[in-house]
């Protein structure tokens, strides 16, 4: 028997995320990665890495709280947006049994981490002014533990209707979390829902340190939660 026979079954027919430098091409420049093109200065001691980094490192939360304009308690980091992404899905979505759901096109990383976890990904389409079908949502949220919408939205770039977000978080009270998706928010601040979070105590907001400060070589994103 080959190792690969060894793997759980979907993980074997999982088609894999296909990133940037996976997808090739040549060049310095990566403007399908939305990576800054030039290096930025940063300076690391050499006296530290001896030591595993701090769990949830004190001074990237209350500065990164301050700038946001969130509470320290609100901020989880990870190690990068994805790991948030799939930390959701293994913290709230039972294999073989829950769902996740998310609207089509959209980031392909919502599908990949609850795919390999043995989670159902349950698609709803936007429409074709790229905003939520939410009557369609509503017929699709049996089981559903995990909403994903992304705003501004990979790849469309389209801003999710303020009301319809409003309307998304009525429906899944006390059902399921929705989790919006602002790595590209600094490009459109006055569209984020960080105000929202005591209102809504299912909502969860996604950010990312890598597309408007450069600093993707950090791994450092955020998710934030209101505690209950």
């Amino acid at each position: 028997m080959s190792i690969e026979q060894l793997a759980r079954d979907n993980v074997r027919a999982l088609t894999p995320y296909q990133s940037a430098r996976r997808l090739g091409g040549k060049g310095d420049v990566w403007l399908n990665a939305n990576e800054y093109p030039t290096a930025v200065p940063f300076e690391l001691s050499q006296q530290t890495l001896n030591r595993y980094p701090e769990c949830q490192p004190k001074a990237v939360i209350e500065n990164y709280a301050a700038y946001a304009g969130v509470k320290p308690e609100q901020v989880l980091v990870s190690r990068g947006a994805d790991e948030g992404i799939e930390l959701l899905v293994r913290a709230f979505c039972e294999p073989g049994r829950d769902a996740v759901l998310f609207c089509p096109p959209t980031y392909g990383m919502y599908s990949v981490s609850a795919e390999t976890i043995g989670v159902e990904c349950r698609t709803v389409p936007t429409k074709a002014d790229w905003q939520l079908d939410l009557p369609a949502i509503a017929d699709s949220l049996a089981n559903v533990k995990v909403v994903y919408v992304c705003s501004p939205n990979n790849p469309t770039g389209q801003i999710i209707n303020p009301q319809d977000f409003r309307t998304l978080l009525e429906m899944t009270r006390d059902k399921a979390l929705v989790v919006a998706d602002e790595a590209y928010i600094e490009f459109c601040p006055q569209a984020t829902l960080a105000g929202w979070l005591a209102e809504y105590p299912h909502l969860v907001i996604l950010r990312t340190l890598s597309k408007a400060f450069a600093l993707a070589g950090c791994a450092a994103a955020l998710r934030w939660r209101m505690k209950r």
